[in-house]
């Protein structure tokens, strides 16, 4: 039976989730409108959509410092904080703003999202991979969420700047929610203690890479469809409207497999299996939708959606599943998704530089499809049954 601690710590894991994708995918249904009111270049509109991504991966290895400092619980009260005024900030009628504002929201989710994996690892650790992927549907519904309600937000309430901004509102309920019930403090096993390994021990080890790398290129194509998926369906002939309700009809579907892909992983000795489907089916989307006719819209929609949402689920599940403690998966995860998400911000900049020099969608497709089979090859190393440990005081990977 769940306690009632465990469902209070459940209900935060999931309300936190859900703010940590409308910053960014709110703002790709209205990349295009931004082009043609604030003048953005397409390298512009690029960088906007990279910059949340690369400051996601700068901040993310200071999670586990600032955690040990403010304690976890503390230090996400400041993250979903610095996310509400970024939020705020990235409308104000002042040069720069939009990006300043998108930086800051970008360092919030980094902090945020690499500090409740080790909560979570923390709080209810013989559940904790099927936990993830509960978080990880938070996330698809906070971006379908976004992706679908932006251009009806912008007609609601009369304008682009409104419907960004109305995402704010969201982190500060959750703020005051999350200060009001966060789960009591760990003094004696806060993220990043004392004891904590240096990072250059846990680089030493090939798995840290193989996940990382995973975890990088997996993110990279999750974040080109956040940043240009309706700009670049637009560019086949569909409306505004009808580009973000595709993608929002992509993210809602990620639902489904982000909460069922760590129980599909469970049905085999390790996860090598379920991360080669879901990336099969990611590249299968990205095929239908950006090369194939346009009647294979819905199609492609559902297999990139169950394609995504699978991968994400699984990458942030290998971060609980390959490390022995809670200490260490704080530290993973950091680590990880500061190196993973700094790669993974050159995917969207990478997408705006290729169409400024005249790349089709669907040349575009197919570099994207080739990125996936690389992601394969780190897939079988990555989600081979192995875990670290420090518990004989030096770090080790053991075969489970």
């Amino acid at each position: 039976m769940v306690s009632r601690h465990a469902c209070r710590f459940i209900v935060l894991m999931f309300l936190v989730g859900l703010n940590l994708r409308p910053a960014m995918s709110s703002v790709a249904p209205l990349l295009n409108r931004l082009q043609e009111n604030a003048g953005l270049s397409a390298p512009a509109a690029g960088l906007l959509t990279t910059l949340p991504v690369l400051f996601l991966g700068l901040t993310a290895p200071l999670a586990p410092i600032i955690g040990r400092r403010l304690g976890s619980e503390r230090a996400l009260s400041s993250a979903l904080l610095l996310l509400a005024s970024g939020l705020l900030i990235r409308v104000l009628p002042l040069p720069g703003m939009l990006y300043v504002g998108t930086a800051m929201a970008g360092s919030a989710i980094g902090l945020a999202g690499t500090l409740l994996p080790a909560l979570v690892k923390r709080e209810l650790p013989q559940n904790a991979d099927l936990l993830t992927g509960l978080y990880t549907m938070a996330l698809c519904m906070g971006g379908a969420l976004g992706a679908g309600l932006s251009v009806p937000l912008m007609q609601w309430l009369g304008g682009w700047q409104a419907s960004l901004v109305s995402w704010a509102l969201l982190a500060l309920a959750t703020f005051i929610v999350w200060v009001r019930y966060a789960p009591t403090p760990y003094s004696s096993k806060a993220i990043g203690s004392p004891s904590s390994l240096p990072l250059v021990t846990l680089l030493s080890k090939p798995l840290t890479w193989q996940v990382m790398l995973f975890m990088g290129i997996q993110s990279s194509m999750a974040y080109i469809v956040f940043g240009w998926l309706p700009t670049l369906l637009i560019e086949r002939g569909y409306t505004e409207a009808t580009a973000g309700w595709t993608m929002a009809v992509s993210i809602l579907c990620q639902l489904a497999s982000a909460l069922s892909a760590p129980w599909i992983a469970r049905l085999h000795h390790d996860q090598r299996p379920a991360l080669l489907l879901v990336l099969i089916c990611t590249a299968m989307g990205l095929a239908c939708l950006l090369a194939a006719p346009l009647t294979w819209r819905w199609p492609g929609a559902v297999l990139l959606g169950l394609g995504q949402g699978g991968s994400f689920s699984l990458a942030l599940s290998l971060l609980v599943l390959r490390t022995a403690n809670e200490r260490l998966a704080g530290q993973l995860s950091g680590l990880v998704q500061g190196g993973g998400y700094t790669l993974a911000a050159l995917g969207p900049f990478g997408v705006g530089l290729m169409l400024q020099a005249g790349a089709t969608t669907e040349h575009i497709a197919w570099l994207l499809i080739g990125l996936i089979g690389i992601c394969g090859i780190f897939a079988l190393f990555a989600g081979r049954q192995r875990q670290l440990d420090d518990h004989s005081g030096h770090l080790q990977v053991y075969h489970r």
